[in-house]
């Protein structure tokens, strides 16, 4: 009974690893496609909303969906949070009552401290 339990233990964490990166090659795979899609679209405006650069944006847009699906199936999450501080994620999540009344006004802020450090990266 003790080898069965034990078995059944040590298989229960291999079937979550195995969920979870089948969860970020979807997630993977999702993100690349709406990155080419609003590449497609308007390349100066994906580049401002993904935080690419002009050569990375032109390589994305230029992929096939072979070579997309090949990229997103690795075990490594593409796509990153771009909100490093506290002062943003205050913004955006308005956890500072308050300080801004308005939550539009509070995103609005956060949207122009995020383009800033965008435009200061490039």
């Amino acid at each position: 009974m003790t080898a069965i339990t034990t078995q059944t233990a040590a298989a229960a964490p291999s079937i979550a690893s195995e969920q979870l990166l089948t969860e970020i090659r979807e997630a993977n795979l999702t993100y690349l496609m709406l990155a080419q899609s609003l590449i497609r679209q308007d390349q100066a405006a994906a580049q401002f909303r993904l935080g690419l650069t002009e050569e990375a944006a032109e390589l994305l847009g230029a992929l096939s969906p072979a070579q997309i699906m090949k990229v997103a199936s690795g075990n490594m999450l593409l796509c990153r949070f771009r909100v490093e501080d506290d002062l943003v994620w205050d913004l955006l999540t308005n956890h500072k009552p308050g300080k801004v009344a308005n939550a539009e006004t509070s995103r609005l802020h956060a949207s122009i401290l995020m383009a800033g450090r965008v435009t200061e990266a490039l």
